[in-house]
């Protein structure tokens, strides 16, 4: 069976990030069904590029114009997703709100991490919020988008204890080391449950 044989098995992904691209690797790296067609970063001289780039994975840069409309940027990039057959996304560190747009091309297709134990501390500082906030345990979620701030149905979470003395960036290791291991298992077991 040839390469090309062997990719057309594979879920056909798009994975939106938007800065150093941990968990872009982490999912790239990991024994998944699945085919990252496209990566999508709305930062040029984000360090996920590089990244992509070393993995021969297509990339992206839709940077938002001036001026321009969430739904005029939105659309560029669903003709690019459309063009490769991206049946999924994947956010993996994306700092923009997903627009209707997307939500409407990708019904119950687009999921989320977030490090955090949703509902408490959404938003893009839920590490450092959950720190200051002096809580004795935080975690990882997975979660499917909706039109909402970090507001979709949960699909997976693991706690993280804090620890007595630990530092912001001690919270920070751990919580990472939870989303690498978290996150492509559970694209694993939505994919063999049929759900993507």
């Amino acid at each position: 069976m040839s390469n090309k044989q062997l990719k057309s098995d594979k879920l056909p992904v798009a994975i939106f990030a938007s800065g150093k691209g941990t968990n872009f690797d982490a999912i790239a790296e990991a024994d998944l069904p699945i085919d990252i067609k496209l990566l999508v970063c709305d930062h040029h001289d984000a360090f996920v590029v590089q990244r992509a780039q070393r993995k021969n994975v297509e990339v992206l840069i839709a940077e938002l114009h001036e001026g321009e409309k969430r739904a005029i940027r939105e659309g560029r990039i669903l003709e690019e997703l459309k063009k490769r057959g991206v049946q999924v996304i994947i956010l993996a560190g994306y700092m923009r709100i997903v627009g209707e747009t997307l939500l409407n091309a990708y019904p119950n297709k687009i999921i989320n991490i977030h490090p955090a134990l949703l509902p408490s501390f959404p938003g893009k500082q839920g590490i450092l919020d959950a720190y200051n906030a002096g809580v004795d345990k935080t975690g990882v979620t997975i979660h499917f988008v909706d039109s909402g701030i970090d507001s979709g149905q949960i699909i997976a979470q693991e706690e993280v204890f804090r620890k007595e003395g630990d530092s912001l960036a001690d919270l920070e290791n751990r919580i990472h080391d939870v989303e690498h291991q978290l996150y492509p298992r559970t694209i694993l077991q939505l994919i063999e449950k049929g759900v993507i």
